[in-house]
């Protein structure tokens, strides 16, 4: 009987150190997600983003395309309005188009290595590996969660994320960016994650993808338009207000200026965005900056202004006294805002 219950004694701590075996520790996972980014071809991904950065949550539909080492395809798409925004990278530049108005934009930039980017893959991962073993690091039944410092260099108002990963395919479920008090304002839910997945060779065209985006969502037509309502920034620097609002009349509908002074200065001017002809689908405009991912849209980032398209309306946000944070904090604090 003795030696029997020694036996089992001895089967059951075998069994217990190979459970313990079984559970990776942080520098485990670590390594095992540079491997993944070092192997892969690339990806194909879906899912949700969702920002908290004005008066009410705004829903994205997002696609991401991913083909080794350079190409990206990013489609944002309004879940709530007929409206879309691609951002796509091949040889060429860096392109963002907005099938809506039929037109592209092409930057010199080497997007999206210069940032955080809450929706890359391996944007995350080198996040995580930056960070190193100041990374914070839990593991659940199925996941996997880092919570990091971010990588934004026009935005030091989200400096932490958290991203949960599948334990069993390292892809990435949830990320989430928070501000300084840990609130989420950007939440990507990816509901599939492929890969390894394969591309056609136009997969990256721009007028491929300006074509096929156009069937999903129409050119607007110029004389459909309403009126576009005025929107004002919720946030802007401390010691700042409105000091004059004029309105001007152009071809494409109206221009509006608001004009704001105080111990920082700057303009926003509104108007109503020109919708390219058929005949200039082919040709992109160069864009002097650098993109900036707005969440709702991308915009043009230069030194001393911001500039974005959203809902059919061009807006220019210019500053000699802004930093590129408030630059973003203040067009960000536009969007998803009713009129005054």
């Amino acid at each position: 009987m003795k030696k029997s219950f020694v036996l089992f004694l001895v089967g059951l701590l075998a069994v217990v150190a190979l459970a313990g075996c079984g559970e990776k520790s942080q520098a485990d996972v670590v390594q095992a997600l540079e491997k993944k980014i070092e192997e892969m071809s690339g990806y194909k991904a879906k899912g949700k983003m969702t920002l908290q950065t004005g008066s009410e949550p705004q829903e994205y539909e997002i696609e991401i395309w991913h083909k080794g080492p350079t190409y990206y395809r990013v489609n944002l798409k309004n879940s709530q309005k007929e409206q879309s925004q691609m951002i796509l990278r091949n040889d060429e530049g860096v392109f963002v188009l907005t099938p809506a108005l039929n037109k592209s934009f092409r930057f010199q930039s080497d997007w999206p290595q210069n940032s955080s980017q809450a929706y890359l893959y391996e944007s995350l991962v080198k996040d995580i590996l930056k960070d190193g073993a100041e990374a914070k690091f839990s593991s659940a039944e199925n996941q996997y969660v880092f919570e990091t410092k971010t990588n934004y260099q026009n935005n030091k108002m989200l400096p932490i994320q958290e991203i949960t990963f599948d334990k069993k395919s390292l892809a990435p479920s949830m990320v989430k960016v928070m501000d300084t008090d840990r609130n989420p304002l950007v939440v990507v839910e990816f509901s599939s994650f492929e890969f390894n997945a394969s591309f056609d060779d136009n997969s990256f065209d721009v007028e491929k993808n300006m074509s096929s985006a156009q069937i999903e969502v129409p050119t607007m037509a110029t004389g459909d338009r309403e009126p576009f309502a005025v929107k004002y920034p919720l946030e802007q620097p401390n010691g700042v207000k409105l000091v004059k609002e004029t309105e001007i009349d152009t071809e494409n509908g109206k221009r509006v200026i608001l004009t704001f002074d105080g111990e920082k200065s700057f303009t926003l001017i509104q108007e109503s965005a020109e919708i390219a002809t058929p005949a200039s689908a082919s040709t992109s405009t160069y864009v002097n900056g650098t993109p900036a991912d707005l969440g709702f849209t991308i915009g043009a980032m230069s030194d001393t202004s911001l500039t974005w398209t959203h809902d059919g309306v061009d807006y220019m946000l210019a500053s000699e006294d802004l930093t590129t944070d408030e630059l973003l904090m203040v067009a960000k604090s536009v969007q998803g805002q009713t009129a005054k």
